[in-house]
């Protein structure tokens, strides 16, 4: 049921709690929205929340957007209330995210539950499932995850528990800590520089390959630090350079700036269409590899520019419509 051919380079992420930003979030041009009932919601506002998110399922207009619920964790008391409304309620939901899947077992739960109730509704679009792996252990376990359902379209990382899972002590949640760093070895003149690493980069790696060797889309999470553009593009860019399709944006003046840098450029079109052609004319002489612009192409690069282009496609200017959640906040 994966659908490698729906663009999510931004999910906005919304507090279900907080109705205010509804309508805000329709209109922006994200490409999933996500009405959130775990951690944006406090824990006394749970039950209230759930009727709100579901009311507004139809009440907005969504227009072409993925529309998504995360749920409370399955280890809490609000959990299966929660799959339950999003399994009978409107058929504009497109789908479920999981926070804090662990093993394969999470996901196969929320698939028979879920079944269980669109069975019993008369459903007939049943709901995807998103999962977000954000454990020491959901990460021991990413690749049987990714495997575990076909109703499982999409992982997403989730920095910030994942640091206080491991208990480590960086600050900006999605960001670099400057304590993973090395100090090089004193020059001629006795300098010493100290080169910053990335933290986060077993995680994302790890889940890009588990993604990619299943047919899912990788889906990078939060940059905590919303007035930091500059940061939040670079963090972007590292995790699309890892094969990531997309990032969590938890304000909306995040969604631009992960649209621009998930979707393709104008530049990697036109060379994607070149390279397309030049292939084409190479293959009805027999050739399988050519060179190009000083490089020697096979069709690898066939391959990515195929992909290039259908992002392309699956980026049209779109109106308002579903996507996935995570807190929205006012701008």
């Amino acid at each position: 049921m994966s659908n490698l051919t729906r663009p999510e380079r931004s999910l906005l992420s919304v507090p279900a709690s907080s109705e205010r930003f509804f309508a805000k979030a329709a209109a922006s041009a994200a490409d999933t929205i996500m009405l959130d009932l775990e951690d944006g919601v406090a824990p006394d506002q749970k039950d209230t929340a759930r009727i709100s998110a579901m009311r507004a399922v139809d009440a907005l207009d969504w227009g072409g957007k993925t529309l998504l619920l995360r749920v409370n964790g399955l280890d809490t008391p609000w959990a299966y209330r929660d799959l339950i409304a999003a399994a009978e309620g409107s058929r504009r939901l497109d789908g479920v995210m999981v926070p804090k899947v662990n093993a394969p077992r999470d996901v196969q739960f929320v698939e028979t539950l879920l079944a269980q109730v669109e069975a019993a509704t008369g459903r007939a679009r049943p709901l995807t499932i998103e999962v977000l792996v954000e454990t020491a252990l959901g990460l021991t376990q990413v690749e049987a995850i990714a495997a575990a359902s076909p109703r499982l379209e999409a992982i997403s990382f989730g920095p910030g528990d994942f640091a206080a899972d491991m208990g480590t002590r960086g600050r900006r949640v999605g960001g670099p800590d400057p304590g993973y760093a090395v100090l090089t070895d004193p020059d001629a003149a006795g300098r010493r520089e100290l080169h910053w690493g990335d933290a986060w980069h077993h995680a994302l790696a790890r889940i890009a390959v588990a993604c990619r060797a299943h047919g899912l889309r990788p889906v990078d999470g939060v940059y905590v630090d919303f007035q930091d553009a500059e940061g939040f593009r670079a963090a972007a860019r590292r995790s699309r350079a890892l094969g990531f399709e997309g990032k969590w944006c938890i304000h909306p003046t995040q969604v631009p700036l992960a649209n621009a840098v998930y979707g393709p450029t104008a530049e990697e079109v036109e060379w994607a269409r070149g390279l397309l052609a030049a292939m084409e004319q190479a293959h009805g002489t027999g050739a399988g590899a050519i060179g190009l612009g000083g490089q020697m192409v096979d069709m690898a690069h066939v391959r990515q520019a195929r992909r290039i282009l259908a992002q392309a496609a699956g980026q049209e200017p779109q109106a308002a419509g579903p996507g996935k959640s995570g807190p929205a906040q006012a701008p």
